[in-house]
């Protein structure tokens, strides 16, 4: 309903429209805003570790401008489409493997009442609509109608089926361990201690899996370049590909935020504003995990299936049944 102000001059659903309209906008340069500086982070954090000339020297003040003039590169590059494909299939991939990075955004609280849609189970809503990347890496690697792509996107689903299970367990033992599957509700139980503490092996678990499953270095097997031309994303250019690497830098930092809701506190902090908590909390595990990615050599694949399946999965499954024995013998 509209506010009292509005309310004689506006209808009910026009409103609604409007409202959700304005909160889309919000969403997206929020996600676009975040992107570019997450680009021009990535490009320094690897600079220092690796001491790179081009990073540290290139692109204006602090390398301000080289994202600017990546981003209008890749708006003017051809965008060519393999002749023998599903064209449909391999043009909507990369929309289908935005939407669900965006969507996460939508539910995820960046104070007690600073958030687009708080649900009771958003912790349900997150892992679910994430799951969706699987679908769009599977479009481009058989849309793609190329060897390489197709080798690309069958690693990738083997690589995210493998690590979606241990970071459900991982959550799961979350939920279990506070009574609530709403954000709010688990950010505003961890007032006296973080849950980093008593779920040190759900943190260990859940942050290990989501960097598996954001490709990363040193699990991105999906991508590698030296053997598979860059994987289920060998036949895209320009804005297309600008897109999976958009959706790839976006659940980085949907994943952090998580990542600092659940198990860092979210906004509980002294001194700052909330919001500025979760947004500094969430900052510190992208850079732990830019750190891993220009310190680590990438795995082998085998080695990356026996990490997912006879480790972490173990390993949250006994902490689930830790966790369980605890909450009984407490309440």
């Amino acid at each position: 309903m509209p506010p009292a102000w509005a309310a004689p001059y506006v209808a009910p659903w026009v409103w609604t429209v409007v409202l959700a309209l304005v909160k889309l906008v919000v969403v997206v340069a929020f996600v676009l805003l975040n992107a570019t500086v997450l680009i021009w982070l990535e490009r320094k954090v690897s600079g220092h570790m690796q001491n790179r000339v081009g990073p540290l020297r290139v692109g204006g003040p602090a390398g301000l401008l080289q994202s600017f003039a990546d981003i209008l590169k890749l708006l003017s590059k051809e965008d060519y489409a393999p002749r023998r494909g599903d064209r449909w299939m391999w043009a909507l991939a990369p929309s289908v493997a935005f939407a669900p990075a965006l969507l996460v955004f939508f539910v995820l609280p960046f104070g007690p009442h600073l958030v687009v849609q708080d649900l009771n189970v958003g912790l349900v809503f997150v892992t679910a609509v994430t799951s969706f990347t699987l679908l769009a890496i599977f479009m481009a690697g058989w849309g793609s109608d190329d060897k390489y792509s197709l080798i690309g996107a069958m690693r990738a689903g083997a690589q995210l089926f493998s690590y979606e299970i241990p970071m459900a367990m991982a959550l799961v033992a979350v939920a279990l361990a506070t009574g609530t599957l709403d954000l709010v509700a688990l950010v505003e139980r961890q007032r006296a201690m973080w849950l980093i503490v008593p779920q040190f092996l759900a943190f260990l678990v859940f942050y290990v899996s989501s960097i598996a499953e954001l490709n990363r270095t040193p699990f991105d097997l999906a991508e590698a370049e030296s053997e598979l031309v860059a994987g289920y994303h060998t036949e895209y250019s320009g804005l297309r590909w600008a897109i999976f690497f958009l959706a790839e830098y976006t659940n980085l930092l949907s994943s952090s935020i998580l990542g600092a809701l659940v198990f860092l506190g979210g906004w509980n902090g002294p001194w700052l504003p909330g919001w500025a908590w979760v947004i500094v909390k969430a900052y510190a595990l992208i850079f732990v995990a830019m750190w891993i990615r220009w310190t680590l050599p990438r795995v082998r694949i085998d080695q990356l299936m026996d990490l997912g399946w006879k480790f972490l999965l173990p390993v949250s499954l006994v902490n689930i049944a830790v966790t369980g024995l605890w909450v009984a013998v407490r309440g």
